[in-house]
């Protein structure tokens, strides 16, 4: 029976990962991406930042979207969007949308 136990948790950590356009660390993630970005120069006189959190991978809450982090850095025409995601074991995770444009 203990074996049993055993190979169903290996088997549960080893075939049950998440899709995500971001690499996932079971124990710690540090990931800086690009999301999206607009034709033209990369030039840009305006940053804004918008930011949630999760704890425990059970409560999420804020407003990382684009929407709100070209808002908070008084953005009209964005040239383009990166993502930052860090995670603790998955009890703490901090997800912050970074937009960059005039």
């Amino acid at each position: 029976m203990k074996k049993v136990c055993a190979c169903a948790v290996l088997a549960l950590f080893l075939f049950t990962g998440c899709a995500s356009f971001l690499p996932n660390g079971f124990i710690y993630t540090n990931v800086d991406t690009g999301v999206a970005a607009g034709p033209g120069t990369i030039s840009y006189s305006k940053v804004g930042t918008a930011e949630a959190q999760s704890i425990l991978g059970l409560v999420a809450t804020g407003d990382a979207s684009i929407k709100t982090a070209a808002k908070n850095g008084n953005i009209k025409t964005i040239k383009y969007v990166d993502y930052h995601a860090e995670s603790i074991l998955g009890v703490v995770g901090k997800y912050t949308t970074t937009v960059y444009g005039d």
